[in-house]
């Protein structure tokens, strides 16, 4: 199995360009943000137990066997997303589901652009797990930031 670092320093690769990680910063909290959205709006489960929280709680099992660390910081930002699509899922009714696609689809495009900028292909092309790589790459950064391992060495770079 790939560790944490492998992971992270795999996807820098191809998310080297400014302009690039810009994007990235605004579109993969709302990429991650509008999945979350449609997992909620299958009609099954309730609040505290539907699709979007056992999609949330697989990632976060997936994020914790690779580093618990960064783990805890994505429980974080799990809550705060899902606050925001209870939100929006209560508060815009039928037009939830319309408001996540259309969303999601513009920031994919905005994903791509950021993509032909750096002159190099998304990483999940390689492999799908980097759809999920991407959130943590963002959270190392945060991480780095506040001089906080991500296992037992530093942080990796990117």
């Amino acid at each position: 199995m790939k560790t944490v670092r492998d992971w992270l320093n795999e996807y820098a690769i191809s998310h080297q360009n400014p302009v690039n990680k810009t994007v990235h910063w605004i579109c993969v909290p709302v990429i991650t943000f509008t999945v979350l959205g449609l997992l909620r709006a299958i009609p099954a489960g309730n609040d505290m137990v539907n699709a979007c929280t056992i999609g949330g709680a697989a990632a976060l099992a997936y994020y914790a066997a690779l580093s618990w660390r960064l783990a805890l910081g994505m429980i974080g930002a799990f809550a705060v997303l899902y606050w925001l699509v209870q939100a929006s899922f209560y508060s815009l009714g039928a037009w939830h589901v319309p408001a996540m696609i259309a969303i999601f689809v513009a920031a994919w495009i905005g994903q791509f652009i950021g993509h032909n900028v750096e002159g190099a292909r998304p990483s999940f092309f390689k492999d799908l797990q980097f759809l999920l790589i991407g959130p943590l790459w963002l959270m190392s950064f945060v991480y780095r930031k506040l001089d906080v391992a991500i296992d037992d060495r530093r942080v990796a770079h990117g």
